[in-house]
């Protein structure tokens, strides 16, 4: 019998934003042509078959020699980020959660504590890992450069590219890209022992690790562009195509129903001109309706109001032999009187992917030609969009359930293929979705204001059920003898009030700014050689240490006394225009974290009251004030604030008895469950199925540090 695409990987020999959405793992990416990772992942497969009977009998005699017996069969772990506790035990309560009650009264429903902070790349990050993170070194989205203090992105980093080269000119050689996570994800610990995991779109797994199994990375791959997210809005009113967070505002003219204009994709080679590579566009409008017609690569896509076209693949030219592909979606917001027209982020093709996404890498070429194109990019749901006004409500649900909708595409594909072993898939439009309809929770968010406040106001519970059906549908799909785990990293909140932490680093003379230099975010203007103490990212404060920091003035031996000192004045600071507190908890990272990337970190990690949350401003290093302010944004929940205030949700077919199980805690829990031994490095503890107390933890050979390097 012809072996699956699966079972052929299954028997593979494991391996011995000049503003925050633009923020990418680095710059000077130098992308791989298309072409030629098109032509190494064929490669790639035709060794794979051409070998698939002796790996085949290599795993098997692995398998037994591991001495790994008596464990399940399987695990299939559904990830629902953000997914709320509070709100799961209401809507069970009113009998619209039918599936997550079953596996309440069957097995475990209870809730999962955190990371602190309570953030996707930390939580996610524990949860592969099974440690804190001081031994991962994923403190938040943000990290800062030593050098400059400028925002960088933690996850991943570029490293050095040399000179444009003929090689680079035929899209061989570039950048390096470095996984910044340190310590190995549970799975690969597993396939050391024999046993294949299929794991689809779990944050912080980008560039891709090599392991005995199948990805698809997920937060944190960057669009074509190296960054984030960034979207493209074409319109008629001059007025407002401005600077957007997120998205690039261009103005356009219309003359005899025709409107020329151009694409920016990925930046051109270093010291090349232009900077970045562009593709002309041509949209005609059609007179017999609404629409338009827009030419570009090549191809005319047909577009109406308030419809999203299917995906548009892209070609960029670059150097003598070098194509770039990338993909896109359309939405032609209107066409008259005023012309707005809506491109999407341009995600890595993952058929023709410009940079390895996946794991082994023809694994995306698979997805795609099974399943036709998919979003790529890690943050894939375009908060930005709906938050500048590029897009309303509708559209952005829209999209975030056809996101949805080609991940339960794959992962039910993998389900049905990843007969033992792990299984395992993030959906992540649940923790999209909350940030930003959360303002429907409450009639006096500062947000509702001239906002329409009915037509969504369902949304969040309604999504709930969704994710229920999607529960359902894998209790059905599975057999008794599989293990199902449902959970998510965090809980929700409220999101009302805005702290800007640096401006109130300034007003207690921590944050010293040279009055003479121009001010603004990136920490412009600020002294640092009179600056003790400075804010980047969502919830860390840093000390401007000696020996650390570039420009450091804090000496060692005055730092611990300076955090104590710190962390007391916010503990009591209030609030004074709501009386109330703003703040619940001040860690000092040294008595939370232990590890050997502790000092990596921020030394405090601010704890906030439900409903408040870091600025806009402090997120990139602003300080200017005011200290407090409304949050009116779309962007109106979250789950910054102290990790005891949202904690996440653990529902199972089986019956877990212990008490306040942590996210640490499932990584050693599945590697028990098949049977393998727990590295002692891990944190978590695993818990105890059915009255049967977990094998102890051991002290293996195994590696706890894990770090990728990628050409791209």
């Amino acid at each position: 019998m012809i072996p699956t695409f699966y079972e052929m990987i299954a028997t593979a020999a494991p391996p011995l934003a000049p503003n925050l959405a633009y923020i990418g793992p680095g710059a000077g990416f130098t992308f791989l042509s298309s072409f030629l990772v098109l032509f190494a992942a064929i490669g790639l497969l035709l060794i794979s078959l051409a070998t698939w009977p002796i790996r085949f009998v290599t795993q098997w005699v692995r398998r037994i020699r591991s001495g790994v017996t008596g464990g399940v069969a399987r695990v299939v772990v559904v990830g629902l980020d953000g997914l709320d506790p509070e709100r799961v035990r209401r809507l069970i309560d009113e009998d619209r959660l039918p599936n997550f009650k079953a596996l309440k009264e069957e097995g475990t429903f209870s809730e999962l504590g955190t990371t602190l902070p309570p953030i996707s790349p930390v939580a996610w990050s524990s949860f592969m890992t099974g440690v804190n993170p001081g031994k991962h070194n994923i403190f938040d989205f943000l990290n800062r450069d030593l050098r400059s203090y400028l925002p960088e992105l933690s996850s991943a980093k570029v490293t050095a590219t040399g000179k444009t080269s003929l090689l680079s000119k035929i899209g061989l050689g570039g950048s390096g890209i470095r996984l910044l996570r340190k310590n190995q994800p549970f799975w690969r610990v597993l396939g050391k022992y024999g046993i294949f995991s299929t794991i689809l779109r779990v944050p912080i797994t980008f560039p891709p690790e090599k392991f005995f199994g199948l990805t698809l990375s997920a937060m944190c791959t960057p669009d074509l562009r190296g960054t984030q997210g960034t979207f493209t809005m074409y319109s008629s009113n001059e007025a407002e195509c401005k600077d957007s967070t997120g998205g690039v505002w261009i103005h356009v003219t219309e003359a005899n129903n025709r409107i020329e204009t151009s694409l920016s994709g990925p930046p051109n080679e270093a010291g090349r001109q232009p900077s970045e590579l562009t593709l002309p566009l041509i949209i005609q409008r059609r007179p017999k309706d609404d629409g338009v017609d827009a030419t570009i690569s090549g191809q005319t896509i047909h577009l109406r109001p308030g419809e999203y076209s299917e995906w548009v693949h892209l070609t960029f030219r670059c150097g003598w032999l070098k194509r770039v592909h990338g993909i896109c979606r359309f939405r032609l917001e209107s066409a008259a009187p005023q012309f707005r027209l809506y491109v999407t982020p341009i995600n890595i093709d993952p058929e023709r992917p410009a940079m390895p996404i996946s794991a082994p890498l023809f694994y995306s070429l698979y997805l795609g030609k099974l399943h036709s194109s998919f979003a790529t990019l890690g943050l894939a749901e375009d908060m930005w969009a709906l938050n500048s006004g590029a897009i309303d409500e509708q559209a952005f649900l829209d999209q975030a359930y056809d996101i949805h909708a080609e991940r339960e595409t794959m992962f039910f594909d993998a389900l049905k293929r990843t007969r033992r072993g792990l299984c395992m898939c993030v959906f992540d439009g649940s923790d999209r979705i909350q940030h930003m309809f959360y303002r429907h929770n409450r009639k006096d968010h500062p947000a509702n204001a001239d906002k329409d406040s009915e037509r969504h106001a369902h949304v969040l519970d309604d999504m709930y059920e969704r994710m229920d059906g999607l529960v359902g549908r894998v209790r059905d799909s599975i057999d008794e003898d599989t293990v199902l785990m449902v959970l998510s990293d965090h809980g929700f909140c409220d999101f009302s009030r805005a702290m800007n932490l640096n401006y109130w680093l300034r007003e207690k003379g921590y944050l010293v700014m040279d009055e003479a230099a121009t001010q603004g975010d990136y920490f412009a203007g600020v002294d640092w050689s009179r600056t003790r103490a400075y804010s980047l990212g969502l919830n860390g404060i840093y000390l401007n240490r000696v020996g650390r920091e570039s420009k450091g003035c804090v000496p060692a031996e005055q730092a611990a006394e300076l955090r104590t000192e710190i962390a007391d004045a916010l503990r009591h600071m209030m609030d004074d225009e709501k009386q109330c507190r703003a703040i619940r908890e001040v860690y000092d990272s040294r008595k939370v974290y232990s590890g050997s990337y502790v000092d990596n970190g921020p030394d405090l990690i601010v704890g906030f009251e439900k409903g408040y949350r870091v600025s806009w401003e402090t997120a990139v290093g602003g300080s200017d004030g005011p200290m407090f302010y409304d949050n009116t944004r779309y962007w109106s929940g979250d789950h910054c604030v102290d990790p005891q205030l949202v904690p996440g949700v653990f529902l199972s077919n089986q019956q877990f008895s212990d008490e306040n199980p942590a996210i640490t805690d499932l990584a050693p829990t599945i590697l028990n469950l098949f049977g393998v031994p727990v590295p002692l490095y891990m944190d978590g503890k695993a818990l105890t199925r059915n009255g049967k107390p977990p094998l102890p933890a051991v002290d293996t050979a195994e590696s706890n540090v894990s770090s990728v390097e990628v050409t791209a």
